[in-house]
């Protein structure tokens, strides 16, 4: 395993390499992103701890996601059940090992949303946790909900460069969890221009798509139906993100064995 650098614009390509692997199985790549949506929800349910396993299956979650990227390139079916490929398939020490970072994770997470207390009080955080059905909703216009999540996302940063490769590292080149998320920081940082780049562009499509849509029903007399719209685009733009998660470690990274062919360095459009 050794890092690549790579110059700011190959945050471009790899957004080309995301939506170029989601067009090469869009069937199973929405069905995977559905199931976990599916899963995730009844996982919430669950009374005390519903909402804290969510977040600790992400590190676990992920690996599955990028293992269903590796198999696609290689021309191998993709089943709902490859969501668990990190916790089955490397042996149980791999398994400890993404449990520890989901742990982390949690942790982070709940530092994330305790910052985004000093700009709002905790607001943010009570909606969070569920309990905004219960409060004055003029409090909750009154409050500065909209600078927590600013705030939020400030602290997030860090937080995403941690986990960005950290589950990939673990379970794909046996890096103990602490090791790895040192590796994913360095590795983000190190390649901060083409992150930037690609997450400017992730952005803009999320905001245009978003916009766009909702403009385009309006306009049509149909803004009641603009969420059933919305829905399944967002779904299709997010599972194209999560695929183009995978050309950020094939480009960092870039691991080549005859399993996983590389991505082309040009996709069709």
């Amino acid at each position: 395993m050794q890092l690549i650098e790579v110059p700011a614009k190959t945050g471009y390509v790899w957004f080309r390499q995301g939506i170029w692997l989601f067009r090469k199985n869009p069937l199973a790549f929405l069905t995977l992103f559905f199931t976990y949506l599916l899963v995730m929800t009844l996982v919430a349910q669950i009374p005390l701890v519903g909402s804290v396993l969510p977040l600790a299956f992400i590190p676990g979650v992920a690996v599955g996601f990028m293992a269903a990227c590796r198999n696609t390139i290689a021309g191998k079916p993709v089943f709902p059940t490859i969501l668990v490929d990190g916790f089955r398939s490397y042996g149980p020490v791999v398994a400890r090992r993404l449990i520890v970072l989901g742990v982390f994770y949690v942790i982070a997470m709940a530092v994330v949303l305790a910052g985004s207390a000093l700009a709002d009080g905790g607001m943010l955080l009570k909606v969070m946790l569920g309990a905004g059905a219960a409060m004055d909703p003029e409090a909750v216009a009154n409050s500065n909900m909209p600078l927590a999540v600013v705030t939020a996302f400030a602290f997030y940063i860090p937080v995403a460069m941690l986990f960005w490769f950290s589950p990939i590292l673990a379970a794909w080149h046996d890096v103990p969890p602490i090791k790895a998320m040192f590796f994913s920081l360095v590795s983000c940082w190190r390649n901060r221009g083409a992150f930037i780049v690609f997450g400017a562009l992730w952005f803009a499509v999320a905001m245009t798509v978003s916009l766009g849509l909702s403009a385009l029903m309006q306009a049509l007399g149909a803004g009641e139906f603009a969420f059933a719209v919305l829905m399944p685009a967002t779904m299709i733009v997010t599972t194209m993100l999560y695929c183009s998660f995978y050309a950020t470690y094939r480009g960092c990274y870039g691991v080549q064995t005859p399993e996983t062919p590389d991505l082309p360095t040009t996709p069709a459009a």
